[in-house]
């Protein structure tokens, strides 16, 4: 029987436009930064891509760099220097949410004693009341914050008010980046009403090929000093040379995400609601994350008290279901939640937490494989947790 796949917060499977456009891409010679026929070639890829991508968040095309993805694009992004429309503009301090991705947790390159942490609450929405206070604060001492928050959580799926955000950060002259990893391709996202000044998103997990990502900031004069120097790639922002098969068929995932995105949404909230269903129809006692805030419609985040993450892994995986804890570190184990720990949930429950996320190919017929397994291994899953805690 085929497997069923249920991680695409962690990466989504290639869809068949972008595979197209790396053959296509792949079967060109020249270097992107080259004048003669075949470096046009692939820099003719390259800009395609620029504009595939740009049109899926309303950016303007020049606004968007390409980098080797959504980490590498987040430790640029966050930078205590930049032109904000063309105006150089220093930010001494980093405020990010308590329930940020590592990548902005590791803070770019503002020194580690320059972060503050904005307190979520239980369901994980930004403590906007916190956020006001802290920008406050540091307006009257003179200081100008730069604000990092993701647009959906890639744990539980929670959605922030970026506007609302937004709307606190510039009347007191700060700067907004918004990781919008987890939204881009399966939630209707707009640059300008977002309020953001500059995102970064992720190639990968929106059915593109993995290695690409982008920063796209609010306008082409909005630029952050490159990270990676050395060549003039990337009009000066980026150097190195591009990786063309990569960037194509990220465009080519991102026309294809474009298309249908709010379609897509009602799709993937029906899929969701119906596995969410089911598995309170198995075990009245399990507990949904965040299930009363908006959260991106493909990911479900829960817990059987009792069930640690990683014995249900184990069984989901023998049974051939992909599914995710959450937590789950660089090395492939399994670490405590961050983003449950900060929501305090309680610590014996956050052990469990599981995580199911759909994407572009998830069928009706997934959420009832899932539903058929989990019925089969959540009860043996809890009697092996205890044994391994004894």
């Amino acid at each position: 029987m085929d497997r069923v796949y249920l991680d695409h917060n962690a990466t989504s499977p290639l869809r068949p436009p972008a595979r197209e456009a790396m053959l296509s891409a792949l079967a060109e010679t020249g270097n992107a930064s080259s004048v003669h026929r075949e470096g046009q070639a692939a820099r003719a890829c390259v800009e395609k891509a620029r504009a595939q991508v740009a049109r899926l968040v309303g950016a303007d095309p020049q606004a968007v760099v390409f980098t080797s993805g959504a980490t590498e694009a987040i430790a640029a992004a966050l930078s205590p220097e930049l032109e904000l429309s063309s105006r150089a503009v220093v930010c001494d301090v980093l405020l990010i949410s308590a329930i940020e991705h590592p990548a902005v947790r590791a803070g770019g390159r503002f020194a580690p004693g320059k972060i503050e942490i904005i307190p979520v609450d239980g369901e994980g929405l930004l403590d906007l009341a916190a956020l006001e206070i802290m920008l406050a604060r540091h307006k009257s001492a003179g200081r100008r914050a730069f604000v990092s928050v993701m647009a959906a959580n890639n744990e539980t799926g929670v959605m922030q008010p970026l506007g609302e955000i937004a709307k606190l950060v510039h009347p007191v002259d700060g700067v907004f980046h918004v990781d919008a990893v987890q939204v881009v391709g399966r939630y209707p996202f707009d640059l300008e009403t977002s309020g953001a000044d500059l995102i970064s998103i992720s190639s990968h997990k929106l059915g593109g090929p993995q290695g690409a990502g982008a920063i796209i900031v609010r306008n082409a004069e909005t630029r952050v000093p490159p990270l990676v120097r050395g060549g003039g790639q990337e009009r000066g922002a980026r150097a190195g040379t591009e990786n063309v098969a990569a960037i194509a068929g990220f465009g080519a995932a991102a026309e294809a995400a474009a298309l249908d995105v709010s379609v897509e949404a009602g799709r993937l909230a029906g899929l969701r609601e119906k596995l969410e269903r089911g598995i309170r129809t198995i075990t009245s006692s399990a507990v949904i994350f965040s299930e009363p805030a908006l959260r991106v419609p493909n990911t479900t985040c829960f817990a059987v008290p009792g069930m640690t993450a990683e014995t249900a892994l184990i069984a989901f995986d023998l049974e051939g279901v992909a599914v995710s804890s959450g937590s789950a570190c660089s090395s492939g184990k399994v670490a405590a939640s961050e983003t449950l720990k900060a929501m305090k949930i309680d610590p014996a429950l956050a052990k469990g937490g599981i995580r199911a996320s759909t994407g572009w190919n998830t069928a009706d017929a997934d959420i009832v494989r899932f539903l058929e397994v989990f019925a089969r291994v959540y009860t043996p899953a809890i009697k092996a947790s205890r044994t391994r805690a004894a």
